[in-house]
């Protein structure tokens, strides 16, 4: 069976919060720290060229949110790291892209299909849900080494509502939710704007959403922080409302519930994000135009309130396997894994997350909680 994702909890300052995420999981850290410093190390990254690009983010994270930086060094200081490890673990995505550029090395098709973070999402609103709550959950599709690299950590905050989220070890924030009953979960979008500005990184656009008591304040982290490069966010709160970004590195596209659902894959659908932008992404995601219409599909099709049992169905849909809405491990054109990692569902007014490992594999689920202790679900039929 396919251990389940580490559980890790910690209060306290950003410093102290962060020393007790390193020190619960150092091993998990270190592999995440290898892991990306192995991307720079591909792309021909000199020592002196990756301290001056970790230290550019740096000042960016300060200036975001100092805090942030504080909760980083403490992760570095418990798990026995440099910062600028810890710093490269949450601007993954901007640092490797950045480093490609001072490369002066175009991303190929083969290697923009295995970089893709692709992923499907959904959010069940409460006029189809059985429960007459939210109910959102998301496929993360990325490299199967990161199942030996995420965990689910939940933070206990003196200066706002706790939050839970998955995330890799050394992490701020990923998908999640909050004792505010605030979700959010994201997925992989490319454009033509990608990489022609600064911006905070995407990991951390996601953790201040999560740190928001209200949800007009996380709307407004996610559609107006400036970004480096395109991505897609669904925003929910258990009071019963959700909304979709389609977010380019300086403008944001929202997309509203159609029937009481959302579903998103890594294509752009906002007509007017169509009208603006050219989706580049179609290289590393010509699946994605059939897997949202899955998903939709198999959650329209119960004619009856939907479950979280429903969604799981949804998200671990075969259909054209393995380029199909679960992804089982598949080599790329270069060689390297890519699958679906995890499958994460959230109801957030009942405080709960499950997540499985490995989804293509593995059906049992682990059920996280805001309050109590981890506890196994019964596998999924």
């Amino acid at each position: 069976m396919t251990a389940p994702f580490p559980f890790v909890s910690v209060s306290g300052s950003p410093y102290e919060r962060g020393r007790q995420h390193g020190a619960a999981v150092p091993d998990r850290v270190r592999r995440s720290a290898r892991f990306y410093a192995g991307q720079l190390d591909r792309l021909g990254s000199r020592p002196g060229e990756r301290e001056r690009l970790i230290a550019e983010f740096s000042r960016g994270i300060a200036a975001f949110d100092e805090a942030y930086l504080e909760e980083m060094r403490g992760i570095a200081d418990g798990a026995g790291l440099s910062l600028d490890a810890i710093i490269m673990i949450n601007a993954r995505t901007e640092i490797v892209a950045k480093a490609r550029l001072l490369a002066s090395r175009p991303i190929d098709e083969d290697e923009e299909e295995e970089m893709a973070d692709g992923c499907t999402g959904a959010v069940i609103l409460p006029e189809r849900s059985a429960t007459g709550g939210v109910i959102q959950g998301q496929n993360w599709d990325w490299q199967p080494d990161c199942a030996e690299t995420a965990i689910v950590l939940r933070i206990r905050r003196e200066d706002g509502p706790d939050l839970l989220t998955f995330v890799e070890a050394g992490g701020l924030g990923r998908h999640g939710m909050n004792a505010a009953g605030i979700c959010v979960t994201g997925n992989y979008l490319r454009s033509d704007r990608d990489y022609c500005q600064e911006g905070v990184p995407l990991a951390l656009v996601r953790r201040k959403a999560l740190e928001q008591e209200h949800l007009a304040l996380a709307i407004k982290a996610v559609a107006t922080t400036p970004k480096a490069c395109s991505t897609n966010m669904m925003l929910s709160q258990n009071y019963g409302f959700a909304i979709d970004f389609e977010c380019a590195p300086d403008e944001a596209f929202p997309v509203y519930p159609q029937d009481g659902l959302i579903v998103h894959a890594n294509h752009w659908i906002s007509p007017a994000a169509l009208a603006k932008l050219r989706d580049t992404g179609m290289t590393s995601s010509a699946d994605s135009h059939y897997r949202d219409w899955r998903v939709r599909r198999l959650l329209d099709e119960p004619r009856r309130p939907l479950t979280r049992e429903d969604l799981k169905a949804a998200l671990f849909d075969d259909f054209l396997t393995p380029h199909s809405v679960c992804r089982p491990p598949r080599p790329g054109a270069t060689g390297d894994l890519t699958a679906s990692v995890a499958m994460i569902l959230i109801e957030p007014a009942l405080g709960i997350m499950e997540v499985a490992p490995m989804p293509a594999l593995n059906r049992q689920f682990t059920r996280y909680s805001l309050d109590g202790d981890p506890v196994a679900v019964a596998i999924a039929a």
